[in-house]
């Protein structure tokens, strides 16, 4: 173990509820949500983790967490040689404790008994829904240096970002001097930062929370345990009143990153992907997303003209045109079909052809795409069953609505997960 993979643990949230991101979320937690095709959203934090040489992880989870577990538990198995892991804490009632976690800081209060025993100096905090690749190394390195107790990731943001999170003001040595979570907009003006000139150039003049924290360990089990006993967030309690009597530092990342708060900022981050040259770089020799390794054939692709697309392994294409999509794993699309705009969740099986075979009997569509299809500006959640001749044409026309079989914000068509649209059908 090199020192950084001894000093430091991880501990990464599983988030709430995660109803912005309905019902993307409805049968699955937040960062088990499939991105890009392949990976899932916790696949993130675990490899940027991976890569800054920090191998002891611990994910806290509670809502709809069986997939989540399920895809750990297949996926990050170390070597009897290192000591490396990552283990699910998932929210337990105790004796002394009946409640589920009430947020983020309860959440990490919850399972520090599970974590004090082990040998560490520092831990870190991260999200399970962010898309960003950064190295931990430096974070760590500037909190040394500047001697702090507390460390906090901040991004520049503009002014139409800048209410959704939690704000703060530096020093000339880059310590905190006040927070704000949340502003109003007629409170910006006395907010603005010094971002440097990059940043200001782009409109970005405010350092935002990027809801990444290091912590040393006696600092954040005396904040938990004595000062903070009973404060549920980070964000809302413990980091607002520790920047008046701790040492509190901002790291500040340029780099790219984005919080997947919503079905909008998922879709735009899917879709970015496609770019010739995409803000987050999955073809990084040095910055590797890892995940589950599935053994699946490669794609195979017939008559179908393909622009700006992504196809993941497994997948089955004969459609006539896919343009700026993301097709993820074992997709299956039938003659005929165009498909604008869209991310593709893709299958977890194939189905044989008897199977094929018993849905044509039984009157419906196969697993996957028909034929003659036209599916623009949508996601398609896993397993669905989407008829010949269907069209889904999303955009900002349609009224957000929640119907059985698919559900429409911000003018995308979220197809949801098992749904079946007979031939023909019309969003």
């Amino acid at each position: 173990m090199n020192n950084i993979s001894k000093s430091v643990l991880a501990v990464i949230l599983g988030g709430g509820a995660g109803t912005r991101l309905f019902p993307l979320t409805a049968a699955r937690s937040k960062p088990a949500v499939p991105i890009a095709g392949k990976y899932r959203l916790v696949d993130i934090p675990i490899s940027n983790c991976i890569n800054s040489n920090i191998n002891r992880m611990f994910v806290l989870t509670q809502f709809n967490s069986a997939s989540l577990n399920k895809h750990i538990k297949n996926t990050y198995l170390f070597s009897a040689f290192s000591t490396g892991f990552v283990d699910i804490l998932a929210a337990e009632q105790t004796p002394d404790n009946p409640g589920w976690f009430q947020g983020t800081a309860d959440a990490v209060r919850q399972s520090l008994r599970h974590i004090v025993n082990l040998d560490f100096d520092y831990i870190l905090i991260l999200s399970g829904d962010q898309l960003y690749q950064m190295d931990f190394t430096d974070m760590l390195n500037a909190h040394k240096d500047k001697g702090a107790d507390i460390s906090i990731a901040t991004i520049p943001v503009n002014e139409r970002e800048a209410p959704e999170f939690g704000i703060l003001k530096t020093n000339e040595e880059s310590l905190i001097t006040s927070f704000i979570e949340k502003p109003a907009k007629e409170l910006l003006p006395q907010w603005v930062s010094n971002t440097g000139s990059e940043m200001q150039a782009a409109g970005r003049n405010y350092l935002a929370s990027m809801g990444i924290y290091i912590f040393g360990k006696e600092i954040l089990f005396r904040l938990l345990n004595e000062v903070h006993p009973n404060a549920t967030d980070f964000g809302k309690e413990i980091i607002p009143d520790s920047i008046e009597n701790y040492k509190v530092a901002s790291f500040q990342y340029d780099g790219y990153w984005t919080d997947i708060g919503n079905i909008y900022s998922f879709y735009e981050a899917n879709l970015a992907l496609t770019q010739d040259i995409p803000p987050f770089n999955l073809f990084d020799n040095t910055k590797t997303v890892y995940s589950r390794a599935r053994m699946l054939p490669p794609a195979k692709i017939s008559g179908t003209t393909l622009e700006k697309t992504i196809i993941s392994e497994g997948s089955i294409i004969n459609a006539s045109k896919i343009e700026q999509s993301v097709v993820g794993i074992r997709s299956r699309i039938g003659h005929g079909t165009v498909i604008l705009n869209t991310y593709v969740m893709g299958n977890d099986y194939y189905e044989t052809i008897e199977e094929m075979q018993q849905d044509i009997s039984k009157g419906i569509p196969r697993l996957g795409i028909g034929e003659r299809c036209y599916i623009k500006d949508a996601i398609i959640d896993k397993n669905c069953r989407i008829g010949n001749d269907v069209k889904i044409m999303g955009g900002s026309h349609l009224e957000n609505t929640d119907h059985p079989l698919y559900t429409v914000k911000d003018g995308i068509v979220v197809v949801k997960k098992l749904a079946i649209l007979p031939d023909g059908f019309v969003i």
